[in-house]
């Protein structure tokens, strides 16, 4: 395992950190790790052992979260990423990636300049363009607040 994965996978880990501490601190929504490390740990930890890896790659492509809002009547799956640059191209390249398995997915990309949400399809259609994380999702206080978080981990 080198060094860079080892960088990314734990930039990684503090996005999803984020992304859920800042998700359940606005209090709209239940916020539930899905992705196949979180709900499947026995599959994850003996991957190599896999027989039909084609079934283990469909589980591994899982959002990483589902929200579910206090009423229960809406549920997202949710994709975090972190980059520090990003390109449109680079994008739709993960929203078509995600949305060919999981027709549903949003796409929360964290930078140092800000959060993005949008769900895949959009993004697809906007040409990998994604819109920032509105604040009627959360507001611009918790935003601020969490980026700096962020970037005290990050950078």
């Amino acid at each position: 395992m080198s060094i860079n994965f080892s960088h990314k996978l734990i930039k990684g880990k503090i996005t999803e950190m984020v992304f859920e501490q800042m998700f359940r601190a606005m209090g709209k929504f239940t916020v539930i790790p899905f992705g196949y490390e979180s709900t499947l740990p026995e599959i994850a930890q003996n991957s190599q052992q896999i027989k039909y890896q084609f079934v283990l790659e469909q589980i591994r492509t899982a959002p990483d979260f589902a929200i579910v809002s206090h009423d229960k009547t809406e549920v997202f799956l949710v994709e975090v990423k972190y980059f520090n640059n990003h390109t449109n191209q680079e994008i739709y390249k993960i929203a078509e990636k995600i949305h060919s398995r999981w027709k549903v997915v949003w796409l929360f990309m964290a930078t140092p300049q800000g959060f993005f949400f949008d769900s895949c399809s959009k993004i697809i259609k906007k040409n990998g363009k994604m819109q920032k994380l509105d604040i009627s999702w959360i507001n611009q206080e918790l935003q601020d607040s969490f980026l700096q978080i962020l970037k005290d981990f990050i950078h």
